[in-house]
């Protein structure tokens, strides 16, 4: 049996009288890219924050990597990485330094964090950009170092929000390559998306609705439960219904 990498229950988050997640419950397993679908404003990122120990739930239990949200954040934070739609970094500083800045909050020691330079440059094709300042360097490129930061430390468990916001969608594939190698490899995504093609990539995706979930499985079963040809399709169906 897998192991679970996020486990939720009736996880809520209100502000106000305002319900932005209303009781959401669903299981991730290692190894799984498990996939957030919904329109902006649907609770995707409000629950990503939770998970990610960020925003504390108003009602209902979570664990991520087998810690508590509510009181295990430092722990579930050393386990994870994030990377936000809008890229952590810093414009100002090079790509090089970016990286390095990273290394040292995450208490990389020199030798570790020479190979993350030099992982940047050999395996994700950085090498031309490591001098360059981060604000001059393409929006795809921006978006494989704010990846690399996100995985300095080896998280098992990765979480990226609307990763591929704005780039163009050769970009868009060759980061969705990375992200299948990482599976492979063991390392569990959570990712959130309004881009109904990228849901596509999912192992399995839920689709969220005004704060709830109202659909869950693989494209496969989600295809076959709603006899529907595409998870657009689907979305539309359950937005109209």
């Amino acid at each position: 049996m897998a192991l679970l990498s996020v486990n939720a229950d009736h996880l809520t988050k209100r502000f106000g009288r305002f319900t932005a997640v209303d009781g959401v419950s669903f299981q991730v397993k290692q190894g799984e890219i498990f996939g957030f679908l919904g329109a902006n404003g649907a609770g995707k990122t409000t629950t990503i924050r939770m998970l990610c120990g960020l925003l504390m739930p108003s009602t209902g239990s979570a664990s991520v990597a087998g810690f508590d949200v509510y009181t295990q954040t430092a722990e579930i934070k050393e386990n994870i990485g994030y990377m936000s739609q809008k890229f952590s970094l810093y414009n100002d500083l090079t790509v090089r330094e970016n990286i390095e800045f990273f290394a040292g909050v995450y208490g990389l020691d020199n030798k570790a964090t020479s190979r993350a330079v030099a992982r940047a440059g050999d395996v994700y094709g950085l090498g031309d950009y490591l001098a360059r300042l981060t604000k001059d360097i393409p929006l795809g490129w921006k978006q494989r170092l704010a990846l690399i930061c996100a995985l300095l430390h080896q998280p098992r468990i990765l979480f990226l929000d609307e990763p591929t916001s704005g780039v163009d969608p050769i970009s868009r594939r060759e980061f969705w390559e990375m992200i299948y190698d990482l599976a492979q490899a063991g390392t569990t995504v959570f990712v959130t998306t309004h881009f109904m093609e990228e849901a596509e990539y999912c192992h399995r995706l839920s689709i969220m609705y005004q704060g709830a979930i109202i659909a869950m499985g693989s494209p496969h079963e989600l295809k076959a439960n709603y006899q529907r040809q595409s998870i657009e399709d689907i979305f539309i169906h359950l937005v109209d219904r």
